[in-house]
């Protein structure tokens, strides 16, 4: 391992989207930067709390890029930290969900880079409590999963078992799902899940574009595609749902 460098980089968790939802930590982290390295889903007022003498870095990934664009961003992080700076590494959400912040966390340790790791509020969680959904609840729900809809390209097959899924938790959250959701509904139906279970699409969680489409597993892709949802979206399946009627709080 390399000798330890006076740069330091910190892995921050943006959260959901509302820009209200980010930590003091993580602010705090902002206002100290030198560069930073921020992501597609890092709302455009959290980028306005960027010091304006520090470096903004886009790095966002696209649909469809390869993986050498993480690698990319990796080499930013060790760079800027050579240079003695204070980096931000800047993601929506919190980056231990889904996020590539352990992947990131990995290569620093191996060249020798100080980092901390400040968590955010996953979109997941955000997008369903702003949308009245308890992702557990007394009497309706005793286990959450989180899910990705979309596992890397270089695995040779998926290792997400949807039809196991469906019998053995009762809150699913998917994320980055929407374009596989016709197929992921269907193979819960075939694991064992009533064709009736509530469905909750939430799309732009947490923002002022916040909107959500209901339904279940038999009619939600048609819903959906009515709707003209798009992503960023989450997905919401179970009984905890339905409750979104009643302790739904948003108006």
């Amino acid at each position: 391992m390399e000798r330890k460098m006076r740069g330091k980089v910190s892995i921050v968790g943006a959260g959901p989207g509302d820009p209200k939802l980010i930590t003091l930590k993580a602010v705090e982290a902002l206002k100290s930067a030198d560069v930073v390295l921020f992501d597609r889903l890092v709302s455009k007022k959290i980028i306005t709390m960027i010091p304006k003498r520090a470096k903004r870095v886009y790095v966002g990934r696209e649909v469809g890029d390869d993986y050498k664009h993480q690698d990319t961003t990796n080499d930013l992080m060790v760079k800027y930290a050579k240079e003695k700076k204070n980096v931000v590494r800047l993601k929506g959400g919190d980056p231990f969900i889904f996020g590539r912040g352990g992947e990131e966390a990995e290569f620093l340790r191996a060249h020798g880079v100080s980092y901390e790791i400040i968590p955010g509020i996953t979109s997941g969680i955000g997008s369903a409590e702003y949308s009245g959904i308890p992702l557990t609840h007394r009497d309706h729900a005793s286990s959450v999963v989180f899910v990705t809809g979309h596992e890397d390209a270089k695995k040779a097959r998926g290792t997400v078992k949807w039809k196991r899924l469906a019998g053995s938790v009762d809150t699913i959250v998917i994320m980055m799902g929407l374009s596989r959701l016709d197929e992921i509904s269907k193979s819960l139906v075939s694991g064992g899940l009533p064709r009736k279970t509530p469905v909750a699409v939430i799309q732009n969680g947490t923002t002022s574009e916040h909107r959500m489409i209901k339904g279940d597993l038999s009619n939600i892709v048609k819903k959906v595609r009515a709707a003209k949802v798009r992503p960023p979206s989450i997905i919401i399946i179970g009984e905890v749902v339905s409750l979104s009627d009643k302790i739904g709080w948003r108006k």
